[in-house]
């Protein structure tokens, strides 16, 4: 089983690599760990639909864009967690911080880079889910790893393509799959561990 330790040593063992954000959009998400009496669970999201909005009605991990008043990434994490779903993460502690990843959204150039900060709440306090959130998930780690959740995905914009997912509810609706399976991915690569692929 997963534990805590494990993932404090792991996250602390290398610095992340961080990307020049210079010209580009900027984002940043938080992976919220609970550590509940069946083991350690994580916090996703099912973003609300809306036009205009390029993610809409994926799975995510809560978070946002770096708003210009913001001091640092880190914070604008917490402030859009808080805003999305309730969660205080000014108290919680930060287990670490995985590499800066660059997103792009069907096949074009490079326009965002997302940075993502790990944090562990003591107490897994009510969700509030804001007007951009359609639902919220608290999903065992391990759960993740089982490969009977694990799929192929085929992304309506992008036809003929197939990414790797994981169902974490309905599976036809809540697939982790993009940018969120790629942090997982690098997540579970620190912990040496590996996410089946099919």
């Amino acid at each position: 089983m997963i534990t805590l330790d494990e993932i404090r040593r792991a996250l602390q063992a290398a610095p992340p690599l961080l990307l020049d954000t210079h010209g580009k959009r900027h984002a940043a998400v938080a992976l919220v760990l609970h550590d509940s009496a069946a083991g350690l669970e994580l916090l996703f999201i099912e973003r609300a639909q809306r036009e205009g909005d390029p993610w809409s009605g994926q799975m995510a991990f809560p978070g946002g864009r770096v708003e210009r008043l913001d001091p640092n990434p880190r914070f604008a994490a917490e402030r859009e967690t808080l805003e999305e779903v309730g969660v205080t993460l000014g108290a919680a502690e930060e287990l670490g911080r995985l590499d800066d990843v660059e997103g792009r959204h069907a096949g074009r150039p490079v326009e965002l880079v997302i940075s993502a900060f790990v944090y562990r709440v003591s107490e897994r306090t009510p969700l509030v889910p804001s007007a951009e959130v359609r639902e919220t998930f608290w999903v065992p780690l391990e759960a993740l790893l089982e490969p009977g959740r694990h799929v192929d995905y085929a992304y309506t914009l992008a036809p003929g393509a197939v990414y790797p997912g994981i169902v974490v509810g309905h599976p036809e609706r809540h697939v982790v799959w993009g940018l969120t399976f790629r942090f997982l991915q690098m997540f579970f690569s620190r912990l040496g561990r590996t996410i089946p692929l099919r």
